[in-house]
C-alpha cells in the first residue's frame, strides 16, 4: 500500500460519513421522521466527520485519523447500544428514549431487516474499518 491507498480509504471514508450525513438529513427532513435520542447523539459524532475527513484529504494528513477515530468509535458504541434497545436484546425501559420519540420506534424496515439504526451501525463500522486500513496504511508507506 501506498500514499494514495491512505487517501482513497479517507475518502471513501468521507463518502461513507457524507452518505450517512444526508441520509439521516433525508428522514427528518424530507419524510418528517423524528429523530429520537440516541439518533441525535449518532448525528452528533457523524456529522462533524463530513467536514474533518475533507479537511484532511487536502493535502492528505496523518492527523485526521487522531481527530477522526474518537468519533466514529463513540458514535458506533451509541449505535450498538441503539441496536441492543431497538431489536429489544435489552429492556427499552434502560434507554434514554423515555420521553418523546421512542428508540425502538419503527419508521421503516427493508428486506424485513434494514432498519435506521442498523444503517448508522453500518455506516459506523464502515467508517471504523476504513479508517484501521487508512492508518495501516500510513504505517507502511515509505
Amino acid at each position: 500500500m501506498n500514499m494514495s491507498s491512505s487517501w482513497l480509504f479517507l475518502f471513501l471514508a468521507w463518502f461513507v460519513s457524507l452518505t450517512a450525513t444526508l441520509g439521516s438529513l433525508f428522514f427528518s427532513e424530507v419524510l418528517n421522521y423524528p429523530p429520537c435520542v440516541l439518533c441525535w447523539y449518532q448525528r452528533i459524532f457523524m456529522y462533524p466527520l463530513v467536514l474533518i475527513f475533507l479537511v484532511g484529504l487536502f493535502p492528505l494528513q496523518r492527523s485526521v485519523i487522531k481527530f477522526s477515530l474518537p468519533l466514529a468509535g463513540m458514535g458506533w458504541i451509541i449505535s450498538v447500544y441503539h441496536n441492543l434497545l431497538y431489536y429489544k436484546i435489552i429492556p427499552e425501559a434502560s434507554g434514554p428514549c423515555l420521553k418523546g420519540i421512542s428508540c425502538t420506534t419503527v419508521f421503516f424496515n427493508w428486506f424485513g431487516f434494514i432498519t435506521i439504526p442498523l444503517l448508522s451501525f453500518i455506516s459506523f463500522s464502515f467508517i471504523l474499518i476504513l479508517l484501521f486500513l487508512c492508518r495501516r496504511s500510513f504505517l507502511f508507506e515509505k
